[in-house]
This record gives structure tokens, sequence and C-alpha cells, in this order.
């Protein structure tokens, strides 16, 4: 199948009553891990990159492995997205790479300013067929450089900010946070916002910072000589019953991070004669297949890959000029 965009993604889980995963993707093994999730539970997926990933691949690295995604799994409707998009010159990097989904995240600017940098990025993007996600409210923790303080999306204002800037999707900050240290105590959720503001909206809504950081990754991190303490995540009924609500793409990074790193650390430690790259990021790709997989049924969208026929650019741009 070819790429999509999250547009139609998005609208197809509308329509199914499912959550789609946005996993983050920096190397070949992450790639690997994800698209066998996704095959073995025949979800479709969001592969997302971020400004940082974008410079740690630079760039061609990255646009090849992910086309090497597709043609590998022809049935499997991926899209691919950039995360975090500080500005337009940004975006246009991402869609010169081939990307078919951006954020463009003016979360920390004033309203005002959120609502002409977004407007700008959707001009630019919809002219290409591409579609945009955007946010409104600020989430906790620190992402791609970005410190946030905790600041909740106001239904009222998220309709008027999707009315201005024509976005597709709104990623909406409930009290989530970024990172494997969510909460400090038993984590609370702002989820009576989502229907409210996905009435106003009528956009599919996004939900960052959505890691469970399962405890028995982090048990298992520590028991190979990892050191994490009081690291806190998103229960899995939380983001379900979000699904319910109507959010519809859920962000993932934390979880890989734990998978990986837990399985690189048990191989040097129950083999420290083992020197072989391929010995331990062999594993860590497993593992990556296995925390992946789990979330596309949690979230609901293990055998939804079929329901997604290929929309042509050209199609996909008339949609946008009508919009």
């Amino acid at each position: 199948m070819p790429l999509i965009t999250l547009y139609q993604c998005l609208r197809e889980a509308e329509k199914g009553g499912y959550g789609v995963g946005a996993f983050n993707v920096n190397n070949m093994e992450q790639i690997q891990g994800i698209m066998q999730a996704a095959r073995q539970t025949r979800s479709p997926v969001i592969l997302q990159a971020s400004r940082g990933a974008l410079k740690y691949t630079n760039l061609t690295y990255l646009k090849h492995l992910l086309q090497a995604a597709l043609e590998e799994n022809p049935d499997i409707p991926v899209v691919f997205h950039l995360d975090h998009g500080d500005s337009l010159e940004t975006v246009k990097t991402a869609i010169s790479l081939g990307f078919s989904s951006v954020m463009i995240d003016g979360s920390h600017l004033e309203f005002e300013q959120n609502v002409a940098l977004t407007r700008s990025v959707v001009e630019y993007a919809h002219e290409r067929g591409v579609s945009v996600e955007a946010e409104l409210g600020t989430l906790g923790g620190i992402e791609e450089d970005v410190a946030g303080k905790v600041k909740l999306t106001d239904p009222v204002q998220a309709e008027e900010f999707v009315r201005r800037t024509g976005c597709d999707a709104l990623a909406v900050a409930i009290g989530t946070s970024h990172g494997a240290y969510k909460f400090k105590a038993e984590p609370k959720l702002a989820l009576d916002l989502v229907p409210e503001i996905y009435r106003r909206v009528r956009v599919p809504l996004v939900m960052h910072g959505s890691s469970s950081v399962p405890q028995e990754l982090v048990e298992e991190v520590n028991r190979y000589g990892g050191r994490m303490a009081g690291s806190r995540g998103v229960p899995i009924e939380s983001i379900q019953q979000a699904i319910k609500l109507g959010v519809r793409k859920i962000n993932v990074d934390t979880d890989i991070r734990l998978a990986v790193t837990a399985a690189v650390r048990k191989v040097f430690v129950e083999s420290p004669e083992k020197f072989d790259p391929r010995e331990y990021l062999g594993p860590a790709r497993e593992a990556i297949a296995r925390v992946v997989a789990s979330r596309m049924e949690a979230f609901g969208a293990a055998g939804h890959a079929g329901d997604y026929a290929p929309v042509p650019l050209e199609e996909m741009r008339a949609h946008y000029r009508q919009k």
C-alpha cells in the first residue's frame, strides 16, 4: 500500500472507533521492530521522527530507511510523520524527504503566534497533499529541548484555534507528560476535557506523552545495572478510555527506549564476551516488536490494516483545496 496521510489514517480510525499508535524512530532496528509488530497484528502505523531524529540520521539515511519500510510491507498502511516541528523550514525539510504528515508545535507561543505559525504550515502542507497536526496547551516534561509546564487545553480556545488554522488533528494537553517520570503519585488525567474538546473541534485528537512505562521493563533495566527510580507512565486503561472519548493518535516513545535498553543491558551482563552489535541489537529489535504489538492491540488497531484504500496525492490536494 502506498504511503497514506494522517488525515486518511485518523478518519478511518474514527470510523472504527480505535486509536493508532505513533512510534518515534531513529534507526533501522526501531523501524524494523515497529513494522514487525504492524505485520503481526495487521495494524495501521504512524512512524514519526523528531527534529532530533532528522539530525541524528543526517536526513537521507532516515528517508531511505522509511522507504524500505514501505517496500517491505506493501499491505500495511503507513504514515510518515514529523513530530514536534518547530518552524516552517523544518516542515519544508520533512516534506522534501517524503513525509506525508507534519506536526507544527507552537504550543509554547502566545495564542495568536501559535495560530499564525500553524496557519502558515497548513497552507504550505495542504498545497502538497500533506496533513498537519498542531498543538494547543502544554505538556509537562522535556521534548526536543523544550521544557513544558502543564497547561491544560481550553475547549473554547481549541474551537477557535482549529477554525482559524484548518489543522487536520489537534494534540491536546490533558495531564500527560513526556519522558519516563510523568507522575510523582497516582496518575490523574483530565479525561473529562476530551469529549468537550472533540465536540467543539470535530477533528481527531492526539495524546502526546502516552508511554505507559511498564514496570517490568523498568525492573529489567535496573536488574542489569540501570538506575531508574520513581518512573511512572500513563495507564493503558486511561489511554483506552481516552480513545473511547475521541482520541485517535497516541504517541509512544519512552516505552520503546525502555525495551531497547533492557534488552541490550541483559546481553551485556549475561554475555559480557559478546561484542557483535547484531547480538544485542537483534534482541532489542525483538523487544521493540513485542512492546509495539501490545500497544497496537490495546489501542484497538489490530486487524484494521485492510480498512485503508490508497488515496492518490492529487485527490488529497483536491480535498484540501475544498476545506
